[in-house]
């Protein structure tokens, strides 16, 4: 009788501690992309979106050029200063591009190619702030 009655005091006390620990005010902090922030996580020009720590970050890439579009809740962020390096993989094959600052977003031309499926990882370097990471599958 004694470990029926530790038993369901321990199960009550575990209800307990994980409904406290579900406060999320609005949205699920473990649901991944889209899911999280579904209000946020919308291309506005024709790209890929990525969400990271309430950031939108939208890859448009194609062969030869590359944008990145930063915007917090819908608004665009300073890029001055930024720096970031795209890293894309599609089959055994590798290409880093580093992207500047350049007409709303960080920019980068040259002689790469991206495939469909193309797998991106972007590190971006923000002024004043840690680098973050963003990882993208490309259509």
């Amino acid at each position: 009788m004694k470990t029926l009655i530790t038993a369901a005091v321990a199960a009550l006390a575990l209800t307990g501690v994980a409904h406290a620990a579900d406060d999320h005010k609005g949205h699920a902090h473990d649901a991944k992309g889209a899911e999280a922030h579904p209000h946020e996580a919308k291309a506005l020009h024709g790209g890929v979106v990525a969400v990271v720590k309430d950031v939108n970050y939208e890859l448009v890439a194609k062969d030869g050029e590359a944008a990145l579009y930063v915007s917090d809740h819908g608004k665009p962020v300073d890029l001055a200063g930024a720096t970031a390096k795209l890293t894309m993989l599609s089959g055994t094959k590798k290409q880093e591009v580093a992207l500047a600052p350049g007409d709303n977003a960080l920019r980068a031309k040259g002689a790469f190619t991206v495939p469909a499926g193309t797998k991106a990882v972007v590190v971006v370097h923000l002024k004043a702030k840690p680098a973050l990471t963003a990882r993208f599958t490309l259509p």
